[in-house]
């Protein structure tokens, strides 16, 4: 399953791609790269092209909300019944015994607070 999977993977980066370049192709309100097309739009005329141009955009867009929906469905599962944070939550955390103290190791003595000073007499 794990095949079919990247094989939609790949698909969904080389239509992710593909997009990328007709976008930057589109004439936009600035002129886009579509003006360095010339030759093409004198041959198919201004219209015919920016409408080829906008299919093709939205017919890619659908490719990709198709691809992704078939990469969800057939996305590999996990076979444990857990899960890794469960696992990391639960597993406990060994400590190296020679340098562990034991929980009745006697802690260092706090130093002692000084004796009060007598009060000065009267």
């Amino acid at each position: 399953m794990t095949g079919i999977y990247t094989l939609f993977v790949v698909f969904i980066v080389l239509v992710s791609l593909l997009m990328i370049v007709i976008v930057l192709i589109q004439e936009s309100k600035g002129g886009g790269l579509s003006s360095q097309f010339s030759s093409a739009n004198s041959v198919l005329g201004v219209r015919k092209t920016t409408n080829s141009i906008e299919k093709l955009t939205w017919g890619l867009a659908a490719a990709m909300v198709v691809l992704n929906v078939i990469c969800a469905y057939v996305a590999p599962t996990a076979q444990a019944d857990t899960s890794v944070l469960e696992k990391a939550a639960t597993q406990t955390q060994t400590t190296n015994p020679t340098n562990a103290q034991p929980f009745d190791a006697a802690q260092p003595a706090a130093p002692e607070a000084p004796a009060p000073a007598p009060a000065p007499a009267q």
